[in-house]
């Protein structure tokens, strides 16, 4: 039954993203600046191996490629692959090596990645516990993981006309128990209008 509830979540999020990837840069067409700022709280190092998880239309890739430079690793991976067209179209290619993957699945060895970057990504997982677990199988001990939205809750909430409800994911005493009993340790909680972004570190 959790497989047909899992796929049943899949063809959602596919035909979401399908519908809305050929405009969805114009839509948010001042996001830049909040995409560079979370890619530098990583604290990427230049030969690091980075997934973007999740990654949309690419927006995050070519910052992620400046701070590990020619030398590192940038994978984005996408469920829809209208988004991951989209992110050729934008030349975002260019930056990151695309694959059309399932975050609960992920084509990546063990422990092969320094960091993990997701926007947007939490509301969307179809079993949080076990893909943010995947997530941190990918990553080694000490690796990082970035959770990130350009807006914060209030003002994503405010701009879909719905209220913030207690069991939001992404609020503090909810998200911090969640990492911690899937590999992560969060060091950083942020939410403000202008941003959310959680820092976590992959846990020995």
């Amino acid at each position: 039954m959790a497989n047909d509830c899992t796929h049943d979540d899949h063809t959602h999020v596919q035909e979401f993203f399908t519908a809305r990837a050929a405009d969805w840069d114009s839509r948010f067409p001042d996001d830049g600046p909040a995409y560079a700022a979370a890619v530098a709280g990583l604290g990427l190092r230049a030969g690091d191996a980075v997934l973007d998880a999740g990654c949309g239309t690419g927006r995050a890739l070519p910052f992620l490629r400046d701070a590990v430079g020619p030398g590192g690793s940038v994978l984005g991976a996408d469920l829809t692959p209208a988004m991951l067209e989209a992110a050729v179209g934008a030349g975002r290619h260019r930056a990151a090596q695309l694959l059309v993957a399932d975050v609960a699945r992920l084509p990546v060895r063990t422990g092969a990645l320094d960091a993990v970057f997701g926007a947007g990504l939490i509301s969307h997982l179809a079993r949080p516990s076990e893909d943010l677990r995947e997530l941190a199988r990918t990553v080694r001990p000490g690796g990082l993981l970035a959770l990130f939205h350009p807006v914060g809750r209030a003002a994503l909430a405010a701009r879909q006309g719905r209220q913030i409800t207690p069991d939001d994911l992404r609020a503090e005493p909810n998200l911090r128990p969640l990492l911690a009993g899937s590999g992560w340790l969060m060091t950083s909680y942020t939410d403000e209008d202008d941003r959310f972004l959680v820092l976590a570190v992959r846990k020995d």
